[in-house]
């Protein structure tokens, strides 16, 4: 097969003008809407409180949405005058750090909510006539693809922020189904071979997912889900993080200057391991994929189980390659856009589902859950592939790459569909828990 054929085709590429910012104008309400529910739900004293130096004020994040979607939308794709050029410093996520971000002159919580509302007004004029073809920013309307994820990239963020924060539950959502199939195998063998890994052909792909590039990958056992609650408690019982030899010199530094001993959100009690959820104080749930930890705490629980942590390109084929076919799908379960019975998705639960719970989203091989649920760190640097080219700003993705930043993959309940794929890249720095992080364990065949 050729390269072009080597690749599944999004469905987006087939549409009209028109189809396309009628998809588009819905992909940008669904984002709008879910950043509304998480600012409206706290008072506005709440929105802007830092509550915790990992994380902006919800405010920043609010009004940041706002500046991104007039920069890219309404002034380079519309060509219209600026609305407020006077903030563009304010929420330039370059130039201030989170920490400092509260004793900024920050937009308040009304003139806020004005801003980003007087903003989509100007975008959505700007999508009315905006060409979905051509190069760039405009080709099967990139722009909008662009800021609908970015905004729902800080949705998450802020659902983050609502985890660290105190007080009484404001968030709600219905739990997660439960497990749906019978007993699955701990593993599944991915055999050696070659795969097409990243897009060339998915239009609203962003710079680090691209180009498409065949890499050999030799064959791996790879956990058919990630580890859960009572796999990773038999880790902490066992004295996991007070064994030396499991952890690497950083985490081990790391997990005694802070004093780690558990998740994060976990703490015992009389009556066992407990957790807080938004607010939520519950029995840690023994089936639900491990969440909070950091890389460190992932590469050690992997080596106490005579594992290790699976490479970036071990965890994209086993998401998206079809032996029976020889392609590389967009999802484990196909090239459809993920809907409720494939993945825990969008913040419809908060929090992960058990594993099994999904096995219409299950990949060829038999890999359950690899998107939704739980981001899962793989032992990858963040870098570029072969061919990488900056687009549209070096700081989208350039600027990070490195060894600083662990690749993470799969999307958490947290991320909507329009922000995560097969294809998908998100890195942090290995010491990271706040985010909704998990693992799965590989080892060689």
């Amino acid at each position: 097969m050729s390269m072009t054929e080597l690749e599944s085709a999004n469905p987006l590429l087939d549409l009209t003008a028109e189809q396309l910012r009628a998809y588009a104008a819905a992909a940008m309400d669904r984002a709008r809407r879910r950043s509304r529910g998480l600012t409206d739900a706290v008072d506005d004293s709440d929105l802007v409180r830092q509550h915790s130096r990992l994380m902006s004020p919800l405010v920043w994040d609010l009004a940041h949405i706002g500046s991104q979607e007039e920069l890219w939308l309404v002034r380079d794709v519309g060509g219209r005058p600026p609305l407020r050029p006077d903030i563009d410093e304010l929420y330039d996520a370059f130039k201030h750090a989170r920490a400092d971000r509260p004793a900024l002159p920050l937009l308040g919580p009304a003139e806020a909510r004005a801003y980003v509302a007087e903003v989509r007004g100007k975008a959505l004029d700007v999508l009315d006539t905006a060409p979905m073809r051509g190069q760039g920013l405009t080709d099967h309307g990139f722009a909008f693809g662009m800021i609908t994820q970015h905004e729902q990239q800080h949705a998450e963020t802020m659902l983050a922020t609502h985890q660290l924060r105190g007080g009484e539950p404001v968030l709600h959502a219905p739990p997660p189904p439960e497990r749906r199939c019978a007993p699955l195998p701990e593993e599944v063998l991915v055999p050696a071979g070659e795969f097409l890994m990243g897009t060339s052909a998915e239009p609203w792909a962003l710079d680090n997912e691209r180009p498409a590039h065949v890499v050999d990958v030799g064959a791996f056992l790879l956990d058919t889900t990630p580890v859960t609650n009572a796999a990773y408690l038999e880790f902490v019982e066992s004295g996991g993080y007070a064994e030396r030899r499991w952890w690497s010199t950083v985490g081990w530094e790391h997990i005694q200057q802070h004093g780690i001993t558990a998740p994060r959100f976990w703490r015992r009690e009389a009556t066992g391991w407990w957790r807080t959820r938004f607010g939520v104080t519950e029995p840690v749930p023994a089936h639900e994929p491990v969440a909070h930890v950091s890389y460190h705490e992932a590469a050690a629980y992997a080596a106490w189980a005579g594992k290790r942590l699976p490479t970036e390109p071990e965890w994209e084929k086993a998401a998206r390659f079809d032996p029976a076919t020889g392609r590389s799908r967009r999802f484990p379960w196909g090239d459809e856009d993920p809907g409720p019975e494939h993945a825990n998705l969008g913040q419809r639960h908060l929090r992960p589902a058990p594993v099994g719970a999904y096995p219409r989203g299950s990949s060829p091989l038999g890999v359950h859950q690899l998107i939704g649920d739980v981001w899962e760190w793989t032992s990858s640097d963040f870098g570029g592939y072969p061919g990488f080219s900056a687009f549209p700003y070096r700081e989208y993705s350039e600027v990070f790459f490195g060894a600083a930043h662990k690749v993470l993959r799969g999307g958490s309940f947290g991320t909507d569909a329009a922000a995560v794929r097969g294809t998908f890249r998100n890195w942090d720095y290995p010491i990271r828990r706040q985010i909704f992080a998990g693992f799965r364990c590989a080892r060689d065949a």
